[in-house]
């Protein structure tokens, strides 16, 4: 198959032109912004139809293509468009943000250049407190009386840090060594580089219910003011057979069946076998593969069978 690279011209995409160097703020002082893109739906088609071969039957319609990629997790295609964001976060929320390690990254150094002068600050209704059953989770949030002096004590914290940080500076103490004592809630700024495919994997961790609130905030703003201009038609598609979708382990199938059999003793049977039904003082011991499947229960409108 031959080409006419002469005729090549960059793919653009008027709606995501529109947005680019445009701040979309997060949380109190982060933002996040759209420095440059490559490709779009247009590109996952087009790397998806090259790998046919002359002779084979071409899929005609774009967009059942690229939701025929998308449910059946063929991947490559979907490396093909790329974007490279400028992001500004609090350094504990871009520790989460960094664990993702497929994309190109550059930070702002605190060690060649004075820290950015700005840390998160927590609204007094927005102090959550610890989930009893998720050592990693939170679960409602304090009463503002007490809120109100968690966000005093937090800017005294802040403000004591940033004075020493900045008394050290005066003194000629080396930025490397000076910084050492900032806050996590200190903000950074990155230039953060990757393809959709991975884009499409982050999005799919950090935008979901269970991911803390700070980053999840930030994922928001990336899939649904930016990916879903950029590439609509996969972003629809990631929606439908992604995030909105449900998948059952071979267990969690075998009780469905008997839950629609009305098989009620075979239920409690196989969960059983299962380990998830032990009890302790009248009550089941948490599990989290029953919880698990219990949330996709809720979701099918489905009671939880062993109640």
């Amino acid at each position: 198959m031959e080409e006419n690279l002469d005729s090549f011209e960059k793919i653009k995409v008027p709606a995501l032109d529109e947005i680019l160097g445009k701040k979309f703020p997060v949380l109190d002082d982060g933002f996040i912004r759209v420095v440059d893109y490559m490709g779009s739906d247009e590109s996952i088609v087009q790397a998806a139809r090259v790998s046919y071969g002359k002779g084979t039957k071409k899929v005609t319609e774009d967009r059942g293509l690229i939701r025929y990629l998308m449910r059946h997790h063929h991947t490559t295609p979907f490396e093909m468009c790329e974007i490279k964001l400028h992001v500004r976060v609090p350094m504990d929320t871009w520790r989460q943000w960094i664990r993702h390690r497929t994309a190109n990254v550059n930070e702002y150094s605190t060690r060649y250049s004075i820290a950015i002068d700005a840390s998160q600050k927590t609204n007094l209704s927005e102090w959550r407190i610890q989930a009893k059953n998720n050592k990693q989770g939170s679960e409602g949030f304090f009463p503002d009386e007490i809120g109100s002096k968690l966000s005093e004590r937090e800017k005294e914290l802040q403000d004591f840090a940033r004075g020493i940080y900045q008394e050290r500076l005066s003194l000629g103490v080396a930025r490397e060594q000076a910084r050492k004592d900032l806050p996590l809630s200190t903000y950074t700024e990155a230039y953060w580089k990757i393809d959709l495919q991975n884009l499409l994997h982050f999005l799919a961790l950090r935008m979901e219910s269970h991911a803390q609130y700070e980053i999840r905030s930030y994922a928001n703003i990336i899939g649904n003011e930016i990916v879903n201009r950029w590439c609509p038609v996969a972003w629809e598609a990631f929606q439908d057979y992604r995030m909105n979708a449900l998948s059952f382990s071979l267990q969690e199938l075998e009780i469905l069946k008997e839950i629609y059999k009305g098989n009620k003793s075979e239920v409690n049977k196989l969960a059983d076998s299962y380990g998830w039904l032990k009890i302790i003082d009248k009550r089941f011991t948490k599990n989290i593969e029953r919880a698990e499947f219990e949330e996709k229960l809720e979701r099918l409108g489905i009671e939880k069978p062993w109640e």
